[in-house]
């Protein structure tokens, strides 16, 4: 049995925002960008729907 020396190379998370997303997210939503990745980190989806959906509960609790 052969085993290659080929090492697996780590990828990033699939659904990591990229920093255009979320600086548009912040400047449409007028939030901090910090504000937007907390809310990315805390669903686990840096899906855009769920990020604005989170964002408009967090202000309507203001």
């Amino acid at each position: 049995m052969v085993q290659s020396q080929a090492k697996a190379t780590p990828t990033p998370p699939t659904d990591a925002a990229p920093e255009e997303e979320i600086a548009y997210l912040a400047k449409r939503h007028r939030v901090t960008p910090a504000i937007v990745r907390e809310i990315i980190r805390r669903i686990g989806s840096a899906e855009r729907s769920a990020v604005e959906r989170e964002i408009q509960r967090g202000k309507a609790r203001r």
